[in-house]
């Protein structure tokens, strides 16, 4: 690995991330983070002459100006300026060659460069590369990312929520009763909607009326269905809102699919998830056109993420503007009768929510298996051994250092993946959990729970897992994936369980990064940190070494069957180490460093 020259102070204290080995990686962060840090050296006399804020790096012949690569694109893709001669600059531009923009290769972002630096055309094409990877992935994944929410879709958001929260769906339908249930469930669904459509009149009269001059809930069918889209939508890019009432929405749209329900009713609410393809291609006319906006570079800088760590308020003012930029010039060039500007705006945030989502989601993750890398040295094995023993600790699995440090790997790159695929997954889940097939309600040991197969979830994990045994060295463990069982009735449990990853690994990453920041500010704390554990090196090794083992331990499970080493019991143990946290000695550090629990309130870091 890259980290592999680096001190351990270095790789304790870093908050970058080393992800190039992963191909599919759609941040754009790292390549942005070094333009800028390329830029920051630069006199103001060399600024774009266009935007005024950043690196001059082209002059063009024809122009007599100087340009940054980005304006440079924007300014000469098209016309008789696409003709003009320009030369590629740097601070040592004296042999410089001169070139036709038409016939040349198209210029990529700065971050390969920097001062006395010319881009070869072997780099150029390697460049291009990568970005042709990337658009084509990022057009793949336009078919699962879903559309960002209008101003009226939250309103709607909000009535949806409103009712949902008196609703007693889950209480009166998923119970054992003498009265007929597809009757119960017409009711209850028939009195959603009655809520629905009296908070519609209460907050907007002339919408209200509408609603009201229908005779039948069916002759509103197309709004039902847009307002449960709205929810569902909403939860997949904000997994942590609607915690106690995305269930009942689930199982309301589940239930109405059912084909005696629908009959009955006259009508179902699902809908398919508006994503941004099916934004895109939905009007006729200008689809082509909007869906070119997917082989256009510049869609790289529109949708990146800017992440603060590392960089100054200049460097970040910088990546803002160009990132405006970026999505101003698309808004205006992919336009037309059909697509507003400000619908291309729409698709562009959608698509840079997504890309910030997983980005924060994995960096945890990818900063926990660098740490990882720091117990393959002697030294530190010897030391902090994290070997597990049946029987020790709560431990339902034994393995030696070398086993464990595999099996965690592997598992720390499992999850990775998943968050990565994590919005294509909800998509996948969506189909499976309303395709209009009958569940069975039985007892889970959890109460009453809907069990219902899961056939598109269940393949694309094993691809998961597939990708992600290519990455390891050895496998550890099972390969069960628990799905349509007693472990994880259905879907939705399924998604809960691994929405889930994020919010047991920021806190220990959180911890890790502030505990420097900690005992600098406080020299009692640091005399104390070196008197229990030797050295704030030390203490982090601690508290990872504990993490590394028993939070891959295979415990957690209710009976000795549920747990192990299976796919889903690797999410379990971990669970239960989390749990378990209030019991450790360091856990006054993780308090002292702002740790309030495993719920997700402390927020999401870059």
């Amino acid at each position: 690995m890259s980290n592999s020259k680096r001190s351990l102070k270095e790789i304790l204290d870093s908050e970058y991330v080393d992800d190039s080995d992963d191909a599919n990686e759609l941040d754009l962060e790292s390549q942005m983070s070094e333009e800028s840090e390329a830029n920051e050296s630069v006199h103001d006399a060399n600024l774009c002459n266009e935007c005024k804020d950043m690196q001059s790096e082209i002059i063009c012949n024809d122009c007599e100006e100087n340009f940054c690569v980005v304006c440079f694109e924007i300014l000469h893709r098209g016309g008789k300026r696409r003709r003009h001669e320009y030369v590629k600059t740097t601070e040592d531009t004296a042999k410089a060659e001169p070139a036709k923009a038409d016939k040349a290769e198209p210029l990529k972002s700065q971050r390969d460069s920097s001062p006395q630096y010319t881009t070869t055309e072997k780099e150029q094409s390697s460049e291009d590369s990568v970005d042709a990877k990337l658009l084509s992935i990022l057009k793949e994944n336009a078919s699962y990312i879903p559309m960002r929410l209008t101003y009226e879709e939250r309103h709607l958001l909000r009535l949806l929520e409103a009712a949902l929260q008196v609703s007693e769906y889950t209480d009166r339908v998923d119970i054992l009763s003498y009265k007929s249930k597809p009757k119960r469930i017409v009711e209850q669904l028939k009195e959603i909607c009655s809520v629905l459509s009296g908070l519609v009149v209460a907050s907007n009269m002339k919408i209200g009326q509408k609603l009201l001059e229908m005779k039948n809930f069916s002759d509103n069918a197309k709004w039902f269905q847009d307002v449960f889209e709205i929810g569902r939508r909403y939860k997949i890019m904000n997994p942590e809102r609607m915690r106690d009432i995305y269930g009942k929405l689930c199982y309301m749209v589940m239930d109405s699919r059912l084909p005696q329900i629908e009959d009955h009713m006259e009508f179902h609410l699902y809908k398919p998830i508006k994503t941004v393809q099916s934004f895109l291609t939905s009007k006729v006319g200008d689809s082509k056109k909007a869906m070119g906006i997917f082989d256009d570079k510049l869609i790289l800088y529109a949708t990146s993420h800017i992440s603060a760590v590392g960089k100054t308020r200049p460097q970040i003012n910088k990546l803002i503007k160009q990132k405006e930029y970026a999505i101003e010039t698309l808004a205006s060039k992919y336009s037309g009768k059909y697509f507003t500007k400000e619908d291309i705006r729409q698709v562009l945030y959608s698509i840079g929510d997504y890309n910030a989502y997983i980005n924060m989601n994995r960096k945890p993750i990818m900063r926990m298996l660098t740490r990882l890398e720091l117990f393959r040295q002697p030294e530190i094995a010897k030391k902090y051994s994290i070997g597990i023993q049946f029987g020790r600790n709560g431990a339902r699995l034994t393995h030696d250092h070398e086993r464990q440090w595999h099996y965690v790997q592997q598992s720390l790159m499992l999850w990775s993946i998943i968050q990565r695929e994590m919005v294509r997954l909800w998509y996948l889940a969506d189909i499976d959990q309303f395709n209009g097939s009958q569940y069975k309600l039985a007892s889970t040991g959890h109460g009453l729970n809907r069990i219902k197969p899961c056939p598109s979830i269940y393949k694309e994990m094993h691809r998961i897992i597939s990708e992600c045994r290519s990455k390891t060295h050895t496998w550890v463990g099972s390969s069960v994936v628990h799905l349509g069982d007693d472990a994880v009735p259905n879907a939705l449990f399924f998604l809960d369980k691994y929405t889930q990853v994020p919010t047991i690994l920021i806190p220990f990453d959180q911890t890790l990064l502030k505990v420097n920041e900690l005992v600098e500010n406080d020299e009692y704390l640091l005399e104390y940190v070196n008197k229990e554990y030797g050295s704030v090196e030390d203490l982090k090794l601690t508290i990872l070494q504990d993490a590394f083992a028993h939070m891959f331990d295979g415990s957690g499970a209710d009976n000795f069957f549920m747990s192990g080493s299976c796919i889903d019991g690797r999410l379990t143990s971990a669970w239960n180490h989390c749990n378990e946290i209030s019991k450790k000695k360091y856990y006054n550090i993780f308090l002292l460093t702002g740790f309030t629990g495993f719920n997700g309130s402390e927020g999401f870091s870059a």
